[in-house]
């Protein structure tokens, strides 16, 4: 089976409990990526305003209703009855239009802070070293480009909306309040506190749960993902079932902390209700009694207890935006940590520029070590010097350090000790994406992308006509098979490449390098796992994208390097042998153990 890699550590660490504070200078970072929309939400907050200020003139209405019209008997109330009415309805077609604008254009700003944030973090995560994906789970890594960023959304486009207007239906409506009595306010107040208690106490709970719950989905995104991109490999061992399991085991958690955060939920509701119901119940008692006293009048009263529904609605309503606030900060908390996350392969201040480059690479004392193996070097003092256009071949016993020594020379990974130098200047120097422009990667495993035939080729040079990638197919001996193809170059390959065998993937992916036109090359193992019809077109395409390069070529086979300049032999990350094939052979060492397990064993002549 493929090995599962582990959770990343911020996670680790948030499933220890997230902090139940709010956390103002993360909420105002979230909110200065309204600033490209922020006429769309001036706009939206202002019809917000306005519509809250229309909410509040209907129970100073109904107020008048009460106490004018029904004061009086005759003609003046039948009048005054039908303008109020109609002055009802004019506000609340006035409150429809303004939170039509309300929603449009805050959904408008939501719909513009979630695809800004998309790209951000997308283009930061293109920018971090190849050490993060190492460390990374894929499906993690997308839940915070689509459930985390989802739920910031609903934060930003409604929860914003809804808290200004709640915020000004509380404030108007305790004033209008006060003036009506402010003895049956004080009483109305009474409830209050108990509303607030119960909000910020399940508010802070369902934080916590709502943050391990998204974690827990994410790990279970990932465990399938990797289950579904290694499927055959799953097929042929037929652990289907053990995927299953392993899968349901993670959902099953999920499922156990959306259950208790559905409880949390169950409390909190009906505790908001019950204390607002409790509080009007209060009011409307002892307001009944003011009534019958003649110390209130019937208007009054039936105004102030749709003001209290209003006030008290309100209240209720911010316990619930806090929740919704703590969620979305959660998980903008999460999308933030990933945006901090800095590169180890930091870019130079003033870059040199790579303009015509030779193609001579140098290893001056170049040790390495991987941060997570205990400070175990894989590469130890390595120093060489290939020639521009030498093809440099590399052997060794597995683990020697070969694959790791070549992902230096795109700076993949930084040394540990030493330098890298292309034609005399220090890898660092460079920026990186100019560095990476120079150098052409054939790896033993090619990546295809689901698209068109055409469009993977082109992948090296975007810019490219269709004569150049029809060129670039026919010097890797591609456009044979791709021309019997229905579609021919606009056939998609599926994902992975999985539409095509693997000799053909390979002369797609060298089409590809030769449509770049590097001046470095590295072939990592290009033809280890191809039949033999396959290796021989392979290598044949190889050898036309060889010609003028330097090219580091990587081999467990060593009937591929025996057309090599030169044999660099690698043994526990340091060289031990350099030479040509005839002479490493006469000398006794590693690469002639090497050569006799492979070529006495199977009777290749030595020439």
């Amino acid at each position: 089976m493929f090995i599962r890699s582990r959770p990343f550590g911020p996670d680790q660490a948030r499933r220890q409990g997230p902090p139940s504070r709010l956390d103002l200078a993360q909420a105002r970072r979230l909110l200065s990526f309204t600033r490209p929309y922020r006429w769309q939400l001036f706009t939206g907050v202002i019809a917000v305003i306005i519509a809250s200020g229309f909410q509040l003139a209907f129970p100073l209405l109904t107020r008048d209703l009460f106490n004018s019209a029904f004061g009086t008997i005759g003609s003046g109330a039948a009048a005054s009855l039908n303008r109020i009415a109609l002055v009802l309805i004019a506000i609340f077609l006035l409150q429809a239009g303004f939170n039509f604008i309300r929603v449009y254009f805050l959904g408008l700003v939501g719909e513009g802070v979630v695809a800004d944030l998309r790209k951000a973090l997308y283009g930061h995560l293109l920018g971090l070293s190849v050490s993060f994906f190492e460390t990374r789970k894929t499906g993690e890594i997308t839940s915070r480009l689509t459930s985390d960023i989802s739920t910031v959304q609903s934060l930003v486009s409604q929860a914003l909306a809804q808290f200004i207007g709640q915020l000004i239906t509380l404030v108007g409506g305790a004033v209008v309040l006060f003036i009506i009595d402010l003895e049956l306010t004080l009483v109305m107040l009474t409830i209050i506190p108990a509303v607030i208690v119960a909000g910020a106490y399940f508010g802070r709970r369902l934080r916590r749960i709502s943050t391990n719950f998204q974690d827990s989905v994410a790990e279970a995104n990932a465990s399938a993902e990797e289950a579904i991109a290694g499927i055959r490999v799953v097929k042929s061992f037929t652990a289907e079932t053990l995927e299953r399991r392993r899968y349901g085991h993670l959902i099953d958690r999920s499922y156990h902390l959306g259950k208790l955060r559905a409880l949390v939920r169950a409390f909190f509701v009906p505790s908001i209700i019950l204390a607002m119901f409790t509080g009007i119940t209060v009011v409307l008692w002892f307001g009944g009694r003011q009534v019958v006293a003649g110390n209130l009048q019937p208007g009054d009263l039936i105004a102030f207890l749709f003001l209290t529904l209003f006030v008290a609605g309100s209240v209720g309503a911010f316990t619930g935006l806090y929740a919704q606030l703590q969620e979305g900060l959660g998980a903008s908390k999460r999308i933030f940590e990933l945006l901090d996350t800095g590169t180890d392969l930091p870019e130079p201040v003033a870059p040199r520029r790579l303009e015509r480059v030779e193609g001579r690479v140098t290893f001056d004392r170049v040790s390495f070590h991987y941060v997570d193996r205990n400070e175990a070097l894989v590469l130890d003092g390595v120093e060489y010097e290939a020639r521009p256009g030498e093809v440099v071949a590399l052997v060794g016993p597995s683990g020697a350090g070969k694959s790791t020594l070549v992902t230096l020379i795109p700076r993949f990974y930084d040394p540990t000790e030493g330098a890298i130098r292309i034609d005399g200047v220090d890898l660092r120097e460079f920026e990186t994406g100019d560095l990476r422009s120079h150098i052409g990667i054939v790896p033993q495993e090619t990546l295809l992308f689901s698209g068109t035939i055409a469009e993977n080729i082109r992948y090296g040079r975007p810019g490219a006509t269709a004569d150049e990638v029809r060129a670039a197919a026919d010097s890797a001996n591609a456009h044979d098979f791709i021309s019997e193809f229905p579609a021919g170059y606009q056939t998609v390959v599926g994902e992975r490449g999985i539409k095509l065998s693997g000799g053909q993937r390979q002369r797609v992916a060298i089409a590809r390098a030769l449509l770049k036109d590097p001046r470095i090359l590295i072939l990592d193992e290009a033809t280890s796992s191809l039949d033999s019809e396959s290796e021989a077109l392979v290598q044949a395409a190889l050898e036309r994208l060889m010609r003028g390069r330097t090219t580091f070529v990587i081999a467990h086979r060593l009937s591929t390097v025996l057309g090599a300049d030169r044999i660099v032999v690698l043994d526990r990350g340091r060289i031990v042998q350099v030479g040509s094939h005839a002479q490493l052979v006469e000398a006794s060492g590693v690469y002639q153990g090497l050569y006799e397990q492979q070529f006495r064993a199977s009777e290749v002549p030595s020439s």
